[in-house]
């Protein structure tokens, strides 16, 4: 009974929250007539007679009074609803985790002679260095701190170099490893975070022009556990203007394989500066894709976890029923790393769960049930069809037997965007209400700013039914995915991408080669609830046994 009952209460939450469409259509700011309730029916496929609106019409103006009072008391933007979405679907028991390993660090790691190679090591390779003192936190700093700057007007990808704090910070890891104090693999490390996260004493932009010196008093949770494992923070990267696509308040962030082409969103700084060595590694964000498609584009591995996994705490909002925050980085074992970090419980953020967790490098892949979408691939008519199908007679070459299934049928689809633009829509309601929505750059129809204006007009009954609908999509997922361990996807072209991030279940995208025209491709695998092991060991499984991921692109090694 107790899943249920939690979902209703969700819905019962947000249908207090999404104001009635009727009550939008007002004649003024403060009344609205019948002729206005009988109108707005049509939106909503109603058409009731005259009498029942002579009936309801005193009932909506009591409603429209309890909208007006709601609306006098301010909430912060740290306030999640009173009701969590549970991903589980029913009578599901994760799988056992075995926990995370002690990372190996290699000990023959040297400085390059051409340092700008240095941009491209791997997490291990750079704690090699790092442990045996060939290069101190504070050099290494300063190193991605000039890339940083020298290719920052090319990619349009950071919005704030953290440079005083990162130098800082540098000086006491290396001070703290002179005096026998090691933290970690990811002690000394430069990285980047997407700029929808908070940190202290620094501006968190969102990526929008309302928002362009905002700065949150808090640190996030994601922030805060890579700074107590020695990471070193030295950028906030752009974030499409409120987690939309790549543009932001300054331009557009460019993908350094093709700088005629833009980096793909949100988390558009997150994978072009990842791409270019401008960080070793960043953190991304992904409601419905972000985390995913930067990935593919610009040529990194991205993975977002399954939802609740990692906390959200001091992370601007979206849609607090499908945001996760994951790592991208330029390998599935950097992923594994960061990841090993930045999971886990965490008491600010009610979504997060204590479900056990980890990774086995060293497990036997060829152990994994794998199914793939054999239509979705075979159909594919993309410029990457060609790695598409490598990468899957790779797959087999590897020993993996690969068994055909569809992804769930009869459902929906089009409706369940319902869901992200009506919690969107209650998270920046103000600004909507203040107009401040109007100072955005983009105005155009596919635009966040008009997708806020008419998240107004969503129906609470509307938000409510896609959630059950939602709950029927849960199940009918779980139906696919309880006999194997992964699933192989393209990246793109079919409807991948909104089921998962509806259900919750964790991916990653792994780069696959280039098409004909030298843009990066890549190739998605999806595993259970709670497993991102298992497609974290496949993906390196494969990546150990390629070298798309040793790709970076010409021109950022001078």
């Amino acid at each position: 009974m107790y899943q249920p009952i939690k979902r209703l209460s969700q819905l019962f939450f947000f249908s207090l929250l999404t104001t009635l469409l009727i009550t939008s259509c007002s004649s003024s700011k403060n009344d609205f007539s019948k002729k206005d309730v009988k109108r707005s029916q049509k939106l909503i496929g109603l058409d009731f007679d005259k009498k029942y609106i002579d009936t309801l019409y005193p009932y909506l103006q009591r409603n429209k009074e309890g909208f007006d009072s709601l609306r006098k008391y301010t909430l912060d933007y740290d306030v999640v609803p009173a009701v969590r979405f549970d991903p589980l679907p029913m009578n599901f028991t994760p799988k056992p985790q075995s926990g995370f390993p002690e990372w190996e660090i290699p000990n023959n790691i040297d400085v390059p002679e051409n340092k700008a190679d240095l941009a491209f090591y791997s997490i291990p390779q750079l704690a090699s260095l790092i442990k045996n003192k060939k290069i101190s936190s504070l050099e290494l700093t300063q190193f991605f701190i000039e890339r940083l700057k020298k290719y920052n007007d090319i990619l349009q990808c950071t919005i704030t170099i953290t440079e005083e704090m990162a130098l800082e910070q540098a000086k006491t890891m290396d001070a703290e490893l002179a005096n026998g104090k090691y933290r970690g693999i990811l002690h000394g490390i430069p990285y980047g975070v997407k700029d929808l996260m908070a940190v202290e004493g620094y501006k968190t932009t969102w990526g929008a022009a309302p928002y362009r010196d905002q700065q949150i008093d808090m640190t996030a949770t994601v922030v805060q556990k890579l700074q107590d494992a020695g990471g070193i923070l030295v950028a906030k990267l752009v974030s499409g203007s409120l987690a939309r696509g790549d543009v932001w308040f300054d331009g557009k962030t460019k993908n350094p394989w093709d700088t005629t082409q833009g980096a793909s969103g949100s988390s558009a700084g997150s994978g072009s500066a990842t791409s270019a060595g401008l960080v070793p590694y960043s953190l991304g964000t992904e409601t419905l894709g972000s985390i995913l498609s930067p990935s593919t584009r610009n040529g990194i591995t991205g993975l977002r976890p399954t939802y609740g996994r990692v906390s959200r705490h001091g992370v601007m909002s979206l849609s607090w029923s499908m945001d996760k925050v994951g790592p991208m980085t330029r390998s599935a074992e950097d992923c594994a790393i960061v990841y090993s970090v930045i999971t886990g419980k965490d008491p600010k953020d009610g979504m997060t769960t204590d479900l056990p967790d980890g990774f086995e490098p060293n497990k036997d892949y060829k152990s994994l049930k794998v199914a793939y979408l054999k239509n979705d691939i075979e159909k594919d008519s993309s410029l990457s069809k060609e790695n598409l199908d490598n990468a899957v007679k790779k797959f087999e070459d590897m020993g993996i037997s690969l068994h055909a299934v569809e992804l769930p049928k009869d459902v929906p689809y089009n409706s369940f965007d319902i869901i992200l633009r009506a919690e969107a829509g209650a998270f920046f309601d103000d600004m909507v209400r203040a107009e401040e929505v109007d100072k955005m750059v983009e105005q155009h129809q596919r635009s966040r700013a008009n997708s806020l204006r008419q998240a107004r007009f969503i129906p609470a009954v509307e938000y409510i039914q896609a959630n059950r609908q939602r709950q029927v999509l849960i199940e009918k997922m779980q139906a696919v995915m309880k006999d194997y361990d992964v699933l192989i996807s393209p990246s793109s072209g079919n409807r991948l991408s909104i089921i998962t991030n509806l259900t919750g279940h964790p991916a990653i995208s792994i780069p696959t080669g280039l098409d004909k025209k030298k843009h990066p491709t890549s190739i998605t695998l999806i595993s259970n609830l709670y497993d991102e092991a298992s497609i974290l060991l496949l993906a390196k499984a494969f990546q150990d046994q390629t070298d798309f991921d040793e790709m970076h692109p010409e021109g950022y090694t001078d």
